[in-house]
């Protein structure tokens, strides 16, 4: 009978788990978790939410002058004075981007205005 009980015991397999197999799958178990949740945030589009929009572009321009609207509670007559004075900084921010630009462009050689394009790109 002593026999048998020890037959039992070696044939049961083990229930302690492996150090090292327990830390890889919890590895991959929390990356695959977080791959999850990057991919339903993406569908969602919320993280459009998390992002501000450049200053310089259209939904830039709209959500800066909103949040001034809001956080300073303009009146009707402010908030247009406001956009206006808004408009001429944009209007003055693309201008002197383009004159820097073309400044650059002067000094630069063919090859590096193609690698000053790309950092630009890269840049966006």
């Amino acid at each position: 009978m002593h026999a048998d009980l020890n037959l039992k015991e070696k044939a049961a397999p083990s229930r302690a788990w492996n150090p090292k197999v327990a830390s890889i799958t919890v590895l991959i178990l929390v990356f695959l978790c977080g791959a999850a949740s990057g991919a339903l945030v993406m569908h969602l589009g919320w993280h459009t939410r998390l992002h501000q929009p450049a200053f310089d572009t259209r939904a830039g321009r709209t959500f800066y002058f909103d949040r001034l609207r809001k956080q300073l509670d303009l009146t009707p007559a402010q908030a247009e004075q406001m956009q206006s004075i808004l408009n001429d900084l944009w209007q003055y921010y693309r201008t002197v981007l383009s004159d820097t630009k073309a400044r650059i462009d002067q000094i630069l050689t063919e090859e590096q205005r193609r690698k000053f394009e790309r950092i630009l790109q890269d840049a966006r």
